[in-house]
């Protein structure tokens, strides 16, 4: 019975524990989820651009040899 009350008792400190979290606002959530979303973006562009280069960039001296 030891194991069932600490997995209670744990359970019933996080609990509390959530209450004292700052949550932020739908605003502020919603700002920094378009940035977030914003930077993914540039992200997957930039290493596509690398990517695309680098393939081509192999496809050229793989070519100059045939």
């Amino acid at each position: 019975m030891q194991t069932l009350s600490s997995i209670i008792n744990y359970f019933k400190a996080s609990y509390r524990e959530l209450g004292k979290v700052a949550w932020p606002s739908r605003k502020e959530t919603t700002r920094l989820t378009i940035f977030v979303i914003i930077v993914v973006i540039i992200a997957a562009i930039v290493l596509a651009l690398i990517d695309f280069g680098l393939s081509e960039l192999v496809n050229y001296f793989l070519n100059i040899n045939t």
